[in-house]
């Protein structure tokens, strides 16, 4: 098998209501790179998302039936296996969605809380990666000196920069992004592509995106989805 291979999806099918959203798909996602899936509105793109962190589970009437590997530590695992730990899956597989959320708190607990999630104790320890993870995203420098205000104070952009510091924060090995950069204008998007750029090398990132020119600009691979399934192209 080959071992650039970070995701595996075997015939999944995902239905709501009855009504069938993704069918029989079976793909493969390449370690350490860009995938964007396009495809039009409806077509299944967020919701495949959540089948790689299990996010959908809970909803009413929802159905998922196939498999979904992800490797880890040189392994691949049944995320849907009965004894595959949801809270760990969690850590590795971060996710940030369209809208920014900032948990209504400080700018530095909004960071630090996946951390304290996780049983860190240690507050230095905390500080150093709250900064580099602020730095990653291109953000210490407009936040070093108001880490204790709101995070809901700060503008659109740079809300979603802090979700993607508090993705970061626990160093995912899988980065799902839907449609990150769709209510920023485009110098924030601009701060979210270089960002992408720089990060692959240490994790995998799959991202929704329906504008063409980012798709270009940031993609290594181009999935689309069309009748519920795949259509694979590269760039």
């Amino acid at each position: 098998m080959d071992t650039m291979i970070k995701i595996k999806i075997t015939h999944l099918n995902f239905s709501y209501n009855d009504h069938y959203v993704l069918k029989d798909i079976t793909a493969e996602f390449q370690e350490n790179s860009i995938t964007a899936i396009v495809g039009p509105s409806g077509t299944g793109k967020s919701t495949l998302l959540t089948t790689l962190n299990r996010l959908w589970e809970g909803i009413p009437n929802a159905r998922m039936n196939g498999k979904v590997e992800i490797r880890f530590a040189g392994h691949l695992y049944d995320i849907y296996d009965r004894y595959y730990s949801l809270s760990e899956l969690r850590k590795a597989v971060g996710m940030v969605f369209q809208t920014p959320n900032p948990l209504p708190m400080s700018i530095y607990r909004n960071i630090a809380f996946p951390l304290k999630l996780a049983g860190h104790e240690k507050k230095d320890a905390i500080a150093d990666r709250v900064e580099h993870a602020l730095r990653d995203v291109y953000l210490w420098g407009d936040v070093k000196d108001r880490l204790s205000e709101n995070a809901l104070g700060l503008s659109g952009g740079q809300q979603q920069r802090l979700c993607m510091a508090r993705a970061l924060i626990l160093e995912p090995d899988i980065l799902l992004l839907d449609e990150p950069t769709s209510s920023l204008d485009a110098k924030a998007g601009g701060f979210i592509e270089d960002l992408l750029q720089n990060i692959k090398g240490r994790c995998t990132i799959l991202v929704v995106s329906h504008y063409l020119d980012q798709v270009k600009r940031i993609a290594d691979t181009v999935m689309e989805l069309s009748n519920g399934t795949f259509i694979e192209g590269e760039m």
